[in-house]
């Protein structure tokens, strides 16, 4: 079966030329109908050129719904999809020359999931009419996964696997930003694994190692808000971040994973306040303000957590900062 469709003899070397290049490639007319599927298109999708040649089904070969393509952007003139089609791109002003731009495909029939590099280019007549556009393919997987593995080695404490002091920061500056604007309130925990010294001298650093993974876990699973972040603060000190949420809230979910580390009945002998591993929670929350910074935040629940401390530990304190204005 031929992999093109209403080609006039002209143009056959160019078509049988794209037709046989080691780049995947597509062609549209100006009204999206597929007229050339080449080879290494049928090698990267696995679906063959007959299957969409003269129709405008060629969406199928990389997602499982339909949705526009790169090419059908530049034909229908709507570049303002791309901010929600595709990862990243090229400026859609300039799309005169052609857009670029990657995004993850599911590939139905190839049955895999690609993160794949796009370039549509436009075909104009001498009148400047658009007569077709071009899309190529470059499979960047590889690369992108390992890009993916480097982030997440950059903001992921090596021991826990939760965020590291970096992207705490990070986060709750930005949260703070963004309660500021919208007047929205802000909440943090700050978690200490009490008496956690005597416990490492006691166990030894392998098993106390092994304690702050088995509380990293616990917050892990309780901090689920796609919106929170749970970090390992520094040594045995923990941190959640937590937007949009109010005292009562933020009291709620550090009872929770008190309660939760409490229930994992890991021993502690060396401890004078329980015969367990356990936990001292400071929370604090406020609606950001311009009389007031991250510091403040910071800063109240840290006091929290001393409260928590010295009141017999194993519990939670709560501080509600309130605005000068």
């Amino acid at each position: 079966m031929s992999q093109t469709t209403n080609v006039e003899p002209a143009h056959l070397f160019a078509v049988r030329l794209m037709q046989h290049l080691v780049v995947p490639a597509f062609v549209l007319d100006a009204e999206r109908r597929v007229i050339i599927w080449n080879k290494a298109c049928e090698r990267l999708t696995g679906i063959p050129a007959s299957e969409v040649l003269g129709t405008t089904e060629h969406w199928r070969a990389f997602y499982d719904q339909p949705r526009h393509c790169l090419a059908d952007l530049l034909v229908l003139g709507r570049t303002d999809q791309l901010d929600a089609l595709y990862v990243t791109h090229s400026d859609p002003t300039d799309s005169v020359h052609g857009l670029k731009a990657e995004t993850w495909c599911v590939m139905p029939r190839a049955k895999k999931r690609l993160y794949l590099a796009v370039d549509a280019g436009p075909i104009h007549d001498d009148e400047g009419g658009l007569m077709a556009v071009v899309e190529t393919l470059r499979d960047n997987t590889e690369q992108k996964l390992a890009q993916m593995a480097l982030q997440s080695l950059a903001v992921r404490d090596s021991l826990t696997g939760l965020a590291n002091r970096r992207c705490f920061d990070d986060k709750l500056g930005a949260e703070w930003l963004h309660g500021l604007r919208e007047h929205t309130p802000l909440s943090l925990l700050l978690v200490d694994v009490d008496h956690f010294k005597l416990y490492n001298d006691t166990y030894g650093h392998q098993k106390g190692d092994g304690c702050l993974k088995e509380v990293a876990a616990v917050m892990g699973d309780q901090v689920f808000r796609p919106t929170d972040l749970a970090a390992r603060y520094g040594g045995e000190e923990f941190a959640v971040v937590m937007p949009t949420t109010d005292l009562d809230g933020a009291l709620h979910v550090a009872e929770r994973i008190r309660e939760e580390v409490f229930a994992l009945a890991l021993p502690h002998g060396a401890s004078s306040t329980c015969d367990r591993v356990t936990l001292s929670i400071g929370a604090a929350s406020v609606v950001p303000s311009p009389d007031q910074g991250v510091d403040d935040l910071i800063s109240a629940a840290d006091a929290a957590l001393y409260r928590a401390k010295h009141a017999g530990r194993n519990r939670v304190m709560g501080a509600e900062l309130v605005s000068a204005e």
